[in-house]
């Protein structure tokens, strides 16, 4: 059951059942649902827009351009089919036009929704002054100084306007009392101290995702899934891209299986991609960024027009004065919570990014549900078997449930089935013949434990795959399930079939 209500300070400007920190999509998420759950909310946000990192500078704006960068490539791979195109002339003026009215829909549905609701937002940093009280300092919405404020900063989208709420005068602070509070403060781009930041040249995501220009040369550095979408976005754009991973392969996370088809895709498309490779120097020069490497196959140094530095991000945990409130925050920056989102101050919830891996969205708004109904006084908790991941690359690599590797780890029989879209109809007919889908299923009792998919549309693929390990569908389950054909989505069928030992799309010696 929910704490006894707190008695407020009196002297707060505002006075709230519940007070979010952030507005990002668990923030957000957590705010409507107290609100729909009949709690009175107040929503801290530091920029002008809601939606913070995954709507205005993160997840969103990427897909928009990945979209586009999927069209000029099938655009160009339709030559070998006999349909050809001239080259496309890129105006990065009506992209970066376009991208913004997609994130300017978003942010002002947002704030739409949270009218509806009589959620009060609040513009401006918050930070804890007690265990019932944050102070909320009035900002100009402009981008902060990197670390300074919970969340990467962003500037408003084109068109968009303010969201309502009680927004005072820059520089100047309000109380806000609270019962509960969820913090939703999110993470920040992890940046390495000798990166030349200040040289305009040298870019985070939020920079790659402004399209301040095509260059011929780009070095991205990091090969997890932020460095790669940005890398798919800027190859089709007409860049020469080289990947450095300081790692033996690409995404880590996901199982090799998966991700070598994936890499010798990509070195056929790439200027080059280095793995177990350190970058130890950037220096600013006339003609580009010089970039020193340590790696056997990598060179000592070269040139590049950019440089994009996505190697993570990092909790803001330490960035909201928590301690002040008696929370308790890890060295990295982690906030710890229970399975119902408490953290060991019993009325004060975190979610999202900020209290742990993976930093996903959907992981945030789940937690954010529970965080709410768990302050209503509800029984949940943060029960779920999987949580999907996806790199919207090209091709697409998805993922849930436990990897081979982490099997193997726990000494868990396991059997396999492994499916290549090479003997798909429909993959061959769209020329995505490289794919492949991959099931892992307990010997014992059948029933599913992880999944895995290589290739066009892979993260809308996977929803299948995580709904039968979160319900604990068994091997049959999901080979008698009749899947249209032909589609992609008959793959995962056909992936099981091959480990049960009953698929006839391709050849394999009998089972015992």
């Amino acid at each position: 059951a929910a704490p006894a209500a707190a008695s407020f300070d009196g002297s707060a400007d505002i006075q709230a059942q519940v007070v979010v920190l952030g507005s990002g999509p668990g923030g957000y998420t957590a705010a409507f649902r107290a609100a729909d759950l009949g709690k009175q909310v107040v929503l801290i946000e530091k920029d002008d827009v809601l939606g913070g990192v995954c709507l205005n500078v993160g997840c969103i704006p990427s897909k928009a351009l990945l979209h586009v960068a999927e069209v000029l490539n099938e655009a160009r791979e339709f030559a070998d089919l006999g349909v050809k195109y001239q080259e496309p002339e890129i105006d990065t003026d009506k992209l970066r036009e376009h991208k913004n009215k997609v994130v300017g829909r978003l942010t002002g549905g947002l704030k739409q929704l949270a009218k509806q609701r009589k959620v009060q937002i609040v513009t401006g940093y918050g930070r804890f002054t007690s265990e019932h009280s944050i102070e909320v300092e009035a900002s100009d919405g402009s981008l902060p100084a990197e670390g300074s404020l919970p969340a990467e900063g962003s500037l408003p989208a084109e068109g968009s306007t303010p969201a309502k709420g009680s927004t005072p005068a820059e520089g100047s602070k309000q109380t806000i009392a609270f019962e509960h509070c969820i913090i939703a403060a999110g993470s920040s781009v992890t940046r390495l101290p000798f990166i030349p930041w200040e040289d305009e040249r040298v870019w985070d995501s939020t920079d790659a995702l402004e399209l301040k220009n095509i260059p011929k040369r780009l070095l991205v550095v990091g090969g997890g899934i932020i460095g790669l979408e940005m890398a798919t976005v800027y190859h089709a754009l007409g860049a020469q891209v080289t990947v450095v991973e300081l790692g033996p392969g690409l995404i880590p996370g996901a199982d090799r299986d998966l991700i070598k088809p994936f890499e010798r895709t990509l070195k056929k498309r790439y200027e080059n991609i280095f793995l177990n490779t350190m970058v130890t120097e950037l220096t600013p020069a006339d003609d580009g960024i010089v970039c020193k490497f340590e790696g056997k196959k990598a060179p000592q140094q070269d040139t590049f027009d950019n440089v994009l530095v996505a190697i993570g991000r990092s909790p803001n945990g330490k960035l909201v004065d928590a301690d002040k409130a008696g929370v308790i925050v890890n060295e990295q920056g982690f906030i710890p919570v229970d399975s119902q989102q408490r953290t060991n101050v019993e009325h004060i919830f975190a979610i999202g990014d900020v209290v742990g891996q993976p930093m996903l969205a959907h992981k945030a708004t789940h937690e954010a549900k529970i965080a709410a109904e768990v302050i209503a006084g509800q029984p949940r908790f943060f029960d779920a078997r999987t949580i999907p991941s996806v790199a919207y690359t090209e091709p697409e690599v998805a993922w849930c449930g436990h990897t081979e590797e982490q099997l193997q780890a726990e000494g868990i029989e396991y059997e396999k089935g492994v499916f290549p879209w090479a003997a798909s109809g429909r993959a061959l007919s769209i020329g995505a013949d490289v794919g492949m889908t991959k099931v892992l299923y307990d010997k014992n009792n059948h029933r599913m434990l992880g999944a895995g998919i290589l290739g066009k549309n892979a993260g809308e693929l996977i929803a299948e795959a995580a709904l039968a390990v979160e319900m604990g569908a068994e091997m049959e389950d999901v080979a008698l399930t009749i899947h249209p054909h032909p589609t992609l989505s008959e793959t995962l069928n056909f992936a099981t079939e091959v480990a049960e030992g009953t698929c006839t799309d391709i050849y394999l010696p009998k089972k015992k």
